[in-house]
Parts: C-alpha cells; structure tokens; sequence
C-alpha cells in the first residue's frame, strides 16, 4: 500500500506539516510512505529576495514529483500554502499537467486529502483544501478529510489551525512553526489516510 505525499513548501511550514503526516501515515501496518515535492517555478533570483532559498535547503533533498508517479499510489496527500484563499500556483501547474491521467482514469477510486498553511488564523485554510478537492473530484479520487475524532478540532484555549476538511498551520510572519495541536492533526490525517486506504485496498 503506497501513501504518496505530495508538497509545495517555500519557508518549511507545510514541509513541517508533510513530516507530521508521513510519521501519522508509517504507524499503519503494510504503509509505504513516500514524499515528494512539486517543482519550483520562482527564479532563484526571486526567491532569495523573499528569504526563501534558506529555508528550502533543509528540504532540497527530498525528489522533485513526476505525474507518472501518482497513478503508482494508493493514496495521495497533497500540501500547499495557500495563496489568496486558493492553491499556490506551483502546485496548480503540477495539477495542470495530470491531463493525460484525467483522460485515463488512472486516478479514479485513488484516496486523496489536502493539507495548507497561511499567514494568518483566517487566511483561507478551509477555501483552500474545499477548492483543492475540485480537480480531486474531477479525477474520481475518494476525498479524506480530518474528523472530529480528533479532540484538537474542538479546542478554543489557543490559535491553531486544523480543520475538518485537512490539517493546516498558520505561519504568520513566517516565524511561527507548526504547533503540537497542529502536528497532532497532521498525524492523525496521516493515520487515517492511511487506515481507509488499507481497507480500500485489502
């Protein structure tokens, strides 16, 4: 059983958030976790002016993804920062580029589940993973969320991410890193990805 999980990250926080899911994802007997990383599509140029080229070596290492590889999974699981409300527009192109799969059916019956950062508490978590689920849908994969058997979804002492659509984090300034709250929910998604990909599969 292959968990694919698939990420966008420019200052580490959904790298972060995409550890917490694999680590969720491995607990699940039978579970090969594999991450990967959407290519760039900023100049370094660019990028080093935003104080992003820093941040990215920590996960350089981890293999660009092909399209090719998605009909090789299980499960996909899918991260991006959210940009206005929507998907950041590396991960759009990648999704653009899935045509022939959308033709195929290669991804049909296939589980899918998103996860986000933003910037800010009410930066658009929700609007992001809800239209992250349309060309999901239009490949006829199953969508996972994350439930409310989460107990990290109802707490209202801290500011945290989390929805019952996917997990997320909130960056802020950029100095912020995922909470524990928010990590747990990654975990648990993960595990839970991976627990109803198995019964899918067996």
């Amino acid at each position: 059983m292959k968990i694919l999980i698939v990420f966008y990250s420019m200052y580490g926080h959904i790298h972060k958030m995409a550890e917490a899911l694999a680590e969720g994802a491995s607990e699940v007997k039978d579970a090969e976790v594999i991450m990967r990383r959407v290519p760039e599509t900023l100049a370094e140029d660019i990028l080093a002016r935003m104080g992003a080229l820093e941040a990215q070596k920590e996960f350089s290492h981890i293999p660009l993804c092909t399209v090719d590889e998605l009909p090789e999974a299980d499960a996909i699981i899918f991260g991006t920062p959210t940009r206005f409300g929507i998907m950041c527009g590396q991960m759009k192109q990648f999704l653009d580029a899935t045509g022939k799969h959308w033709m195929s059916g290669a991804l049909v019956g296939k589980v899918g589940s998103v996860f986000t950062s933003t910037g800010t508490q009410h930066g658009g978590q929700e609007s992001t993973i809800l239209s992250f689920h349309i060309p999901l849908m239009s490949h006829g994969m199953i969508l996972v969320g994350l439930p409310y058997t989460l107990k990290g979804l109802m707490g209202a002492d801290e500011v945290s991410g989390c929805t019952p659509f996917g997990a997320s984090t909130i960056a802020g300034d950029g100095s912020r890193q995922p909470s524990e709250n928010e990590l747990a929910g990654a975990r648990f998604q993960g595990r839970h990805v991976a627990e109803i990909t198995a019964r899918i599969a067996g």
